[in-house]
C-alpha cells in the first residue's frame, strides 16, 4: 500500500513487495478483502489510534458502538446486497438510521480526519521541506529519485491532488535519515 501509484519510480530499482495480510484475504471477493484490509490496518493504526489520542488528551473514555464484537460478526455473515446497494455502502445501517435518526443528521458528504499538510508544506513549513527536498542532497543520498521527487514537489505546489501525502512520506524518510545517519 503506496501513496505513490509507482513506488519503483521513487526508488529506483526497487519493487512494493505483496503485503502478507492482502495475500491472506485472496480467498473472498473484492468487498470482502477491502472490509479486511480496513479491518487489520485503516481501523486500528489509523481512526482508532486518532480517537484514542484525541479522547485520551483530554481526559475522555470513548467507545465504538459499531465495532462490538457481536456487531462486527453481525455485519461480516450479511450477504453483499445488505452491505452495499446503489453503489453506496453501509445499506442496512443506512436504512436503520432512516428509522430512528433524521436524515440532516447523517446523509452528507464524508468529512475527514487529515491535517492540512498542503497548506503548511506550502506555508509555515515550506523552508524545512526544501531543504529536505533539495535536489543535491536527494542525489547525493542515492536512494530517491530527485526528479521523481521534484516532480511531486511542483505538483503540492500547483495543489495537485494526493501530492501532499506523496511528499510527506518522503519528508519523514529523509528527515529520520538525517536525524540517525
Amino acid at each position: 500500500m503506496s501513496t505513490w501509484d509507482a513506488p519503483e519510480t521513487l526508488v529506483p530499482g526497487a519493487n512494493e513487495a505483496k503485503a502478507p495480510f492482502w495475500a491472506s484475504a485472496d480467498d473472498g471477493d473484492i468487498l470482502e478483502r477491502m472490509m479486511y484490509l480496513d479491518s487489520v490496518t485503516y481501523l486500528p493504526d489509523d481512526i482508532l489510534a486518532k480517537l484514542d489520542r484525541a479522547s485520551m488528551a483530554f481526559g475522555l473514555e470513548a467507545r465504538e458502538p459499531l465495532l462490538d464484537h457481536r456487531l462486527f460478526d453481525f455485519a461480516w455473515r450479511l450477504p453483499e446486497r445488505m452491505r452495499f446497494r446503489e453503489s453506496k455502502g453501509k445499506w442496512l445501517l443506512k436504512k436503520v438510521l432512516t428509522r430512528y435518526v433524521p436524515l440532516e443528521l447523517w446523509e452528507r458528504p464524508k468529512q475527514g480526519f487529515s491535517l492540512p499538510l498542503g497548506d503548511w508544506l506550502r506555508g509555515p513549513l515550506r523552508e524545512w521541506a526544501e531543504e529536505l527536498l533539495a535536489e543535491k542532497r536527494l542525489a547525493e543520498d542515492g536512494i530517491l529519485d530527485p526528479a521523481c521527487v521534484g516532480t511531486a514537489w511542483k505538483g503540492l505546489l500547483r495543489n495537485e491532488p494526493a501530492a501532499d501525502a506523496r511528499i510527506w512520506s518522503v519528508l519523514m524518510f529523509q528527515a529520520w535519515r538525517q536525524r540517525w545517519r
